[in-house]
């Protein structure tokens, strides 16, 4: 998606939406994956403690067998603990991030969004991983810690639309790309506008009975609301279909702002059915403050 001549940006991040980004982090992950804040010796892990003789519960999987082919009894190996998290992003890069109307586009709502969070997530030797999809295609950037995990996320942004999406390329396939590629407990922040069909239900919900999993949608508010500008063309930026409507209607205007607020409630409990937390960050305003009241908050249940 290629970011429009003029754009403003996300505009400056507080060093508050930062600390609420790193305190979230944290809670979500504390009791969910052994992350730097935990501190066991030995466990799951890819790093050899030791071996020693084979004890009642011991995962069979572990035993060495060369270990206790030499001793004549079974030995297990111990591995050090995973001291490191991983946080993957999905971020939508659709042609429908695009839009704009207020103070800036979607797209730099997402980018504010996932520059704070890319940020923190790789500190203290934590990693981030990232799926971006959109009509320039589903792009992976595998978890890395510092700033090899943060780099790419702005080339990810800009990138220029060339062709129609692949079935591959919307935020069903993505959430498929995270859920063949997180073998341990992660955090997943999905940045998307949920527009569209609701093909990543299935997939988000299979994600979220294993994984913490964060929602922040992005809205504009023309999606909510006609402004009364008489007789205007409206297109679909995902499939380019355009409808004429006469917005100095009242009843049309009342109408479509109850269907476009129901269908908004709708993805909003598809959410929650998803185990996920639920924030909405607009275009319009400060789009950090919501994001850092949603961070400071408890969790959504």
């Amino acid at each position: 998606m290629k970011r429009q001549p003029g754009s403003v940006g996300p505009g400056p991040i507080p060093e508050t939406v930062l600390r609420g980004l790193d305190m979230t982090v944290r809670r979500r992950l504390e009791g969910l994956v052994p992350g730097d804040q935990r501190t066991p010796a030995v466990g799951a892990g890819t790093e050899l403690a030791q071996v020693r003789a084979y004890r009642e519960g011991d995962d069979v999987r572990q035993i060495d067998w060369n270990a206790t082919a030499r001793t004549g009894e079974p030995q297990v190996r111990v591995h050090v603990a995973e001291r490191s998290t991983t946080t993957w992003l999905v971020l939508d890069t659709s042609a429908s991030m695009a839009f704009g109307t207020a103070d800036r586009l979607k797209v730099d709502v997402a980018e504010g969004a996932a520059l704070s969070i890319g940020r923190l997530a790789t500190r203290r030797g934590n990693r981030l991983g990232v799926v971006a999809f959109g009509q320039d295609g589903q792009r992976v950037l595998r978890p890395r810690q510092g700033r090899a995990g943060q780099a790419p996320l702005m080339r990810l942004l800009s990138a220029d639309p060339g062709r129609p999406q692949r079935p591959d390329d919307t935020l069903s396939g993505a959430l498929g790309t995270v859920a063949s590629l997180a073998n341990s407990r992660s955090l997943v922040v999905v940045i998307a506008d949920f527009r569209g069909d609701r093909s990543w239900v299935a997939p988000l919900k299979r994600l979220g009975a294993r994984h913490g999993v964060l929602a922040l949608e992005i809205r504009d508010p023309r999606e909510q609301e006609l402004p009364d500008v008489g007789s205007v063309v409206l297109t679909d930026p995902e499939s380019g279909r355009q409808l004429r409507v006469d917005t100095r209607s009242r009843t049309l205007r009342e109408r479509f702002a109850a269907a476009a607020a129901a269908e908004r409630a709708d993805v909003a409990r598809e959410l929650r059915r998803c185990n996920a937390d639920h924030a909405v960050l607009s275009t319009q305003g400060e789009w950090f403050r919501e994001l850092a009241r949603f961070l400071g908050g408890p969790r959504r249940t």
